[in-house]
């Protein structure tokens, strides 16, 4: 494999604001909010995934939430997203004229450039990165589905069957475990060390460990970016009026499956539920397999609300202003989080007095500052700055 380093003057650089389709950009902006909540809840209880162990009163319910809407239902859409962004991209070099090789060329750099964006954000700030995921699963997109013909796309249709057929197996048992077992085993939750370090230096060392499990664990949600890719091929979200129909059934169909598969777990995790530790550990199986159809799910909602949005408002223009600096604002999160939420800095959550209820306050408090920033910086005609680092990396400094 060869990958051409230099930046190519026949290629194009960044998508203009009026050439961007809406649906994606209000997809990513709005689905930072769950993003910003799920890893709050992860960096206040210093585990995966984030919940009171032991939840009382209003907390009970705020776990609910959290595993029904949020738990492993927020990167799906950012997956779906990076499969669609990716054939985006190649057709607008090839709309140039750019040849396969020099596509290849630059999207591979691109690729390469967000492992190491993925790197140095683990070390630096939160260990839960997803950008060296993105970077590799994009590699090998790159290579091996990119140019494949219609034919040979429509596999992933076969593997989203197959994994429906797993989930309604693995629902069936875990109904049967529930119903005949008793016993108070709590949802399993793994400790997270970085996340309780007792100084930054400690969190670094902690994290370099971590980051390669993490994304060696998060790399199969390749299934879900080829789902992307495949609807991107059918310009599914620019031509939303020629897929209204698909769109509903997508949106329906994908959050009632997370929405019916997640339903033990927020049951457990609320306190509601009594069952033993086999059982417990299958209803969190459950819990993540069926999390993966809230992307398309929630992918499909946005595009059915962009359809409608013939002339964008102030909330769904702020929205799409912030997906169209999705990177700066994931950044931007990470390290609103160590400023305010590790033991060694402020610690915030736990001396405001109920954790669940303060991660969450300040979740949508940071989140809120990025969809302020990023109307500012687009009324300025300015992309984020992390996006203008990596397009500088991918197409040269022209870009």
């Amino acid at each position: 494999m060869s990958v051409d380093t230099a930046p190519l003057r026949t290629s194009r650089g960044p998508v203009p604001r009026a050439e961007r389709a809406l649906a994606p950009d209000l997809a990513r902006g709005a689905m930072l909010l769950i993003i910003a909540v799920a890893n709050v809840a992860g960096v206040v209880f210093a585990g995966e995934p984030g919940l009171d162990a032991t939840p009382e009163g209003i907390d009970r319910g705020l776990n609910f939430l959290l595993f029904e809407l949020v738990h492993a239902r927020g990167y799906p859409v950012f997956a779906v997203m990076f499969g669609y962004g990716l054939v985006q991209l190649a057709r607008r070099q090839d709309a140039t004229g750019a040849t396969h090789q020099q596509v290849r060329s630059v999207l591979l750099r691109r690729n390469f450039w967000l492992v190491a964006f993925g790197f140095a954000h683990a070390a630096l700030l939160y260990y839960g990165d997803f950008l060296g995921a993105y970077g590799i699963v994009g590699i090998v997109m790159t290579l091996l589905l990119l140019r494949r013909g219609a034919r040979f796309h429509r596999v992933v249709l076969v593997l989203w069957a197959l994994t429906s057929a797993e989930i309604l197996i693995l629902g069936a048992i875990v109904a049967i475990g529930i119903a005949g077992s008793g016993g108070s085993a709590p949802l399993p939750a793994d400790h997270v060390d970085s996340l309780a370090a007792s100084g930054y230096l400690a969190s670094i060392l902690d994290r370099l460990g971590e980051w390669p499990t993490h994304t060696i664990t998060v790399v199969p949600f390749i299934v879900i970016a080829w789902l992307g890719m495949w609807a991107a091929r059918r310009r599914v979200l620019e031509e939303l009026a020629s897929h209204r129909t698909m769109l509903t059934w997508t949106a329906i169909l994908g959050l009632g499956v997370a929405i019916a598969g997640g339903l033990p777990a927020a049951l457990l995790s609320a306190g509601w539920l009594d069952v033993d530790k086999p059982t417990a550990s299958l209803i969190l199986m459950l819990h993540g397999a069926s999390g993966m159809f809230a992307g398309p799910g929630y992918v499909a909602v946005f595009g059915l609300i962009a359809l409608r949005a013939t002339r964008p408002g102030p909330v769904v223009g702020a929205l799409s202003a912030l997906g169209q600096r999705s990177l700066s604002g994931y950044l931007f999160q990470s390290v609103a989080w160590l400023l305010l939420l590790a033991p060694f800095t402020l610690d915030l959550a736990q001396r405001l007095g109920n954790p669940t209820v303060s991660g969450l306050l300040i979740a949508v408090a940071v989140w809120l500052v990025t969809v302020l920033i990023a109307v500012r910086l687009d009324r300025l005609g300015q992309a984020g700055p992390a996006e203008v680092v990596l397009r500088r990396l991918t197409y040269g400094p022209r870009s």
